[in-house]
């Protein structure tokens, strides 16, 4: 009993907080505006923020659609595959940098074309989205070629730069930085090894001149050096503000694209038929959980209350955790929820048909329940199992080739999965600490 007790109180403040973060980031409570702010708080060293919001997917709040074809000329016929393979992943890293959340981005043969299939929700700024994808970010730097006796005399020819062997592929990472001097953002960089010692070299060998550094065969900037730079770092200054020296370290951390590439289709989606596809997913929702409702407090009378109280306490945990990950839903995101809420209808079903089982053999009330709740887990179980398989294989982790791979078809597959979960331990522990509690004392 004492442990009943500390369950229904853990269950009490999981809901109660649940409620909080389900609640819109403003809305209106008898009469009075009101504004629920985001989580931050700090327990002694640690501090932990978390915004929450829900993350809605490109068929239910627009975005852009994109199409890019690669130019695969200079690639030889038989690393085409491979250099598609690459290209996809470094414009997905590209985007992940960028901070779309929940981004499409699949790789498609056709004859001999080779494209990336990219779908960008919330994306307002288009065309910084396709610059940031598109520009191949070709890093290198260069010295100046030297001159003759008599042009270096009289200083007049042309300062002109050949490459060194110091490029981008000798980058361990880049981060935006400011001047203290100036106050403008600038790019600092960091070789690994090989590229730390090329860069002292270079820097040994061009005392007194300047070293540009040229980014896809642009040169943004040519400091020039005073001294021996040693420990591999460097600082990229150009009259850029700081979104464009946020853009060249997203660009410089993700990688150079291993081929050219060219948009061959762009789209905007609107959030119209999105809105209209929510509101009518919502509606058919709630209908079907009334009439379901309904018949369970028929069937089973007080039972059948609980086991509704405990389906709303399920509700309301679920939407907690897609804000909290989050989880971008999309239509598909919202069905396999609502399928979700049916197994967990299905759950209760099979616990109450065992304890009416064990009441009509004559047990007492306390055995019933005690024997209701643990045979019907063996037939939850496995239905939950070989379901929460299936999710597996249409979420497909490590990306096979011969599973799905569409970001709606996973978003579909990560609902389902989590409701699945959810449904087990609200089914098992909710319920039955619901009916244990009140159903007694009925």
């Amino acid at each position: 009993m004492k442990q009943e007790k500390y369950l229904l109180w853990l269950i009490l403040l999981l809901t109660l907080f649940s409620i909080y973060v389900d609640l819109p980031r403003e809305f209106s409570l008898f009469g009075k505006y009101l504004s629920r702010p985001d989580i931050n708080f700090s327990l002694g060293p640690f501090n932990f923020k978390k915004e929450i919001k829900t993350h809605l997917g490109l068929d239910l709040q627009g975005g852009t659609h994109l199409v890019l074809e690669a130019e695969m000329k200079e690639i030889k016929p038989e690393d085409r595959d491979l250099a598609l393979e690459g290209l996809r992943n470094v414009i997905e890293k590209r985007i992940n940098l960028f901070g779309v959340t929940e981004p499409l981005i699949q790789s498609a043969k056709i004859n001999s074309s080779y494209r990336i299939i990219i779908e960008l929700p919330g994306i307002k700024e288009i065309e910084t989205a396709i610059d940031l994808i598109g520009k191949t970010a070709q890093l290198s730097f260069q010295e100046p070629v030297p001159l003759s006796e008599e042009n270096e005399a009289t200083g007049a020819a042309q300062l002109q730069f050949q490459p060194t062997e110091l490029t981008g592929k000798d980058l361990n990472r880049s981060k935006v930085q400011f001047d203290p001097q100036t106050n403008q953002p600038v790019v600092a960089l960091e070789f690994n090894d090989e590229g730390a010692k090329l860069f002292e070299e270079i820097t040994k060998r061009n005392i007194g001149r300047p070293v540009a550094i040229v980014l896809d065969k642009q040169i943004i900037s040519a400091p020039k050096v005073e001294e021996v730079i040693s420990g591999g770092k460097a600082i990229i200054r150009g009259e850029f503000n700081l979104k464009q020296a946020k853009e060249l370290s997203i660009q410089l951390n993700a990688g150079a694209l291993p081929a050219p590439v060219e948009i061959v289709e762009q789209r905007s989606i609107g959030a119209t038929l999105g809105g209209e596809s929510v509101r009518e997913s919502t509606l058919a929702g709630l209908f079907g959980l009334v009439l379901v409702g309904l018949f369970i407090w028929a069937f089973y009378g007080k039972l059948g209350f609980l086991a509704n109280f405990a389906l709303l306490i399920y509700g309301l945990w679920s939407l907690a955790i897609f804000k909290l990950i989050p989880i971008t839903l999309t239509l598909p995101g919202i069905a396999g929820f609502i399928l979700s809420i049916g197994m967990a209808v299905d759950a209760n079903i099979l616990i109450f048909e065992r304890i009416r089982e064990e009441r009509r053999a004559g047990k007492t009330l306390a055995t019933a329940l005690n024997l209701g709740f643990g045979r019907a887990w063996d037939s939850i179980r496995d239905a939950n199992f070989t379901a929460l398989l299936i999710c597996f294989l249409l979420f497909n982790p490590a990306g096979w080739g011969f599973l799905p791979q569409f970001g709606m078809v996973r978003g579909f597959a990560i609902t389902l999965g989590i409701g699945i979960i959810l449904g087990l331990f609200t089914g098992i522990v909710v319920t039955k600490t619901l009916v244990r509690t009140f159903y007694k004392a009925a």
